[in-house]
């Protein structure tokens, strides 16, 4: 008991409290507001994870590794944690979804919220699994259930079902729901009926079986209403709108990760996939600096496949750059999209500007983080015209790149209206309000509309106005659900993603094989790579030595293997370049005619040339126009150069010193060292025959023969009963004309057609 003593002591306590606060009025205050406030609500902590089919021991130990990570850090961090699993349709073997079910209603997983998320049609004993989370998310397009494929489940596989649903893991799941999936022939009913004692009635909505529902009619006479839900004879198969409807299987639909990441108020970077499912990043530097062309395209790529070889997990793309080619860029967009596949997690990291098309290959990737003031937007593609005038590319270039800009968001889990109006100076975007779950999004008029009045259209985001294409910077790209929270260097951006500060991400530089193929793509080196592979050609014709042949194929090999890896060629072209001179051998050696295998041999390889040298086949702008219009010029100019330096070699290559030792030459007019060696009779030498006549070339010009075999230009002919290798001065000379030789300069005997004989 208190002694009257202690009653005095706190009566004089308060009163001396009462006196200090009336003098001091703001004390009060002070004190209130020296009160430990309440920590700001941090958002749940999160993992997504893709659960494949089929389910096996390794998808099995990857979702529970994650999970037992998630509740560690959970009950550390004294959080609430989500782990959402997507379960995909396909074919698993029930003992391995029954094993994985018994794990994530373990009560050891006590700080995690298990969220089964449905997209798709999922049917057979996947079901199961998504009964054994504690929720189910549904597309309400997608639809859940015929856990039996249309045949009876096994009585000892049904009654494990049964008593996964009796535990009431999931409240929104109960016994008649898997009977529904499970038995084809029970008749399902969506039952309403008040419940509780007299003047306290609660009105209470169940799913129930035929015979649960006799058996309520008979206990319960405050039945509203009863619907039939499933038939007798129909697969138990129920769609996200539906069960969302009638309050049964789902807590909630969602169209996106995005909406799933909002309603559950995590982060939407904790949804993306854990690729390493525990394990340490192993992350590489790849910078795109400067302007995106074919070049650029192809280092990127060849350091993306070193990564995968190298066993990546996490590439980092360094992008400051002002744009590029279109098609570069979106190559690049898309191959950053396919690592999702291989699950490589990718972050675009933009210390200054990502415009153009580097705004293409930003949205390609996982995540994009910026500095503050650093700059993404304005993907239109403009052309260049006559006079050096820049103009807005046509409708049939915008239009696609639209679609490739929107899918490219939509993937990844961002606003698409706001990536289309980064190519679209007349789109307008505005912030807009979820009626149900009051979510903040950005859609245009036309997405507005389209979702049938769910979303509350608010201001319009200046940026997006019209006659001005959307560019924003680092704080506005995070506030447009374009990019994470802000960054101010790499260091707080490796903070950000988990990476060790000790980790060194050392960028990925060209090698010399990159330095060779750069000078391989200039115009220089093209006209010299057309010009040396094409003299080659003539000169090993000429001399029949094969050195020449050796460098006119190192010639075009390094061609095409620059083009290769410059991202212009592929084997298209190296086919059609080989079908070429395949013709032409035929029209030499094979198959002397007309020239129908000659000249569609050169076109052939003409063709094959051109193609390689750029990134497209038909031109559609006045670039593209422009390009072919340098790549054919060069070429043309390296054939003329080829033609006249073919005349030049044929005049004085015989008189030059040394090299006209490499020009073949009959046996007999050679010097012969063994006279005891055998030797052709003369009288039976055609050659020999030729040889004395160009002997006596003063005598010889200005007789007439007739020719042998067709003048293309070259070929035989009779003068004075003799064989003779000539060569006609203009066009072809067919079989049988008559001839009259204008010329002789060494063994080249030169021939005209002698018209009207």
């Amino acid at each position: 008991m208190i002694s009257w003593k202690d009653c005095n002591r706190l009566a004089t306590v308060l009163i001396l409290a009462l006196v200090v606060i009336i003098s001091r009025p703001g004390l009060a205050v002070e004190y209130l507001d020296s009160e430990p406030k309440a920590e700001t609500k941090r958002p749940p902590l999160a993992k997504f994870i893709t659960v494949r089919s089929p389910v096996e021991d390794v998808m099995s130990g990857r979702v529970k590794n994650v999970a037992i990570a998630l509740q560690h850090q959970a009950v550390q961090e004294k959080r609430q944690a989500i782990l959402v699993l997507e379960i995909t349709p396909g074919s698993s073997e029930f003992h391995h979804i029954q094993g994985l079910a018994k794990f994530l209603i373990d009560p050891k997983l006590s700080k995690v919220i298990t969220v089964a998320w449905i997209q798709e049609i999922v049917i057979g004993n996947n079901v199961v699994l998504a009964f054994a989370c504690n929720e189910i998310v549904m597309h309400e397009n997608a639809q859940l259930g015929d856990i039996g494929r249309g045949v009876p489940l096994d009585p000892v596989d049904r009654q494990f079902v049964i008593s996964l649903v009796d535990n009431r893991h999931n409240i929104k799941v109960n016994r008649a729901l898997a009977v529904a999936m499970m038995d084809v022939d029970r008749t399902i009913w969506k039952v309403q009926f008040n419940k509780g004692p007299s003047g306290q009635e609660i009105s209470v909505t169940q799913i129930l079986t035929q015979k649960e529902l006799e058996e309520l009619q008979k206990t319960n006479k405050e039945i509203k209403e009863t619907r039939i839900i499933k038939e007798s004879g129909e697969i138990g198969l129920f769609s996200g709108r539906g069960a969302r409807d009638d309050g049964y299987l789902v807590k909630q639909t969602a169209e996106s990760r995005t909406d799933l990441a909002d309603s559950y108020g995590i982060l939407h970077e904790s949804l993306r996939e854990d690729a390493t499912a525990g394990e340490a990043w192993r992350a590489k530097l790849i910078k795109i600096n400067g302007m995106i062309e074919p070049i650029l395209e192809g280092f990127v790529l060849r350091e993306i496949k070193r990564a995968i070889a190298e066993r990546a997990n996490l590439l980092i793309f360094e992008i400051d750059s002002p744009g590029g080619f279109l098609r570069s860029s979106t190559n690049l967009a898309h191959a950053i999209v396919d690592l999702e596949s291989k699950n490589i997690r990718t972050v675009a990291y933009i210390p200054r500007e990502a415009m153009s098309g580097a705004a293409i290959i930003a949205l390609g990737c996982d995540e994009i983080y910026m500095k503050p003031d650093a700059q993404i937007g304005d993907a239109e593609p403009i052309e260049m015209k006559a006079g050096g005038q820049f103009e807005r590319a046509p409708e049939k270039i915008l239009g696609p790149l639209r679609v490739t800009l929107k899918d490219l968001a939509e993937k990844k889990g961002r606003p698409p209206g706001l990536a289309a109006a980064m190519a679209d100076k007349d789109l307008e975007v505005f912030q807009v309000l979820h009626k149900k779950t009051g979510r903040i999004s950005f859609m245009t008029d036309d997405e507005i509309h389209k979702s049938n009045d769910e979303w509350i259209k608010g201001r319009l985001v200046v940026e997006s106005r019209k006659e001005n294409l959307l560019t924003i910077n680092g704080k506005n790209a995070h506030e447009f659900k374009l990019a994470e929270p802000t960054v101010a260097d790499m260091e707080e951006l490796k903070q950000r993603l988990g990476i060790s500060p000790g980790v060194e991400l050392v960028a990925a530089q060209r090698t010399w094989v990159d330095t060779l193929v750069y000078l391989l793509n200039t115009k220089v080196a093209l006209f010299l790579l057309f010009l040396v592979g094409s003299v080659c050609i003539y000169l090993e014709l000429y001399t029949m030595t094969g050195f020449f042949g050796i460098g006119s194929t190192l010639c075009f090999s390094l061609f095409f293997w620059s083009r290769f890896l410059g991202g212009t060629a592929g084997w298209l072209e190296v086919v059609l370049f080989l079908l070429g001179l395949v013709c032409i051998a035929l029209e030499i050696f094979v198959i002397p005619g007309f020239g129908v295998f000659g000249v569609s041999g050169g076109f052939l390889v003409m063709v094959s040339l051109i193609l390689a040298s750029q990134t497209f086949v038909v031109p559609q702008s006045s670039a593209q126009i422009s390009e072919m219009g340098w790549t054919m010029g060069i070429l043309c100019g390296a054939i003329v150069s080829v033609i006249t330096l073919a005349i030049l070699t044929s005049r004085y290559f015989p008189q030059m010193p040394l090299l006209n030792q490499m020009i073949l030459a009959p046996p007999q007019a050679r010097n012969v060292s063994d006279s005891d060696g055998p030797q052709l009779r003369p009288e039976y030498s055609e050659v020999s025959s030729r040889t004395s006549l160009i002997a006596q070339d003063s005598r010889l010009v200005g007789q007439q023969g007739t020719v042998l075999s067709v003048l293309r230009p070259a070929g035989k002919a009779r003068i004075n009963d003799q064989f003779v290798d000539v060569v006609s001065e203009g066009p072809y000379i067919l079989q049988g004309c008559r001839i009259e030789v204008v010329a002789v300069s060494g063994n080249r005997v030169v021939v005209r057609e002698i018209n009207g004989v």
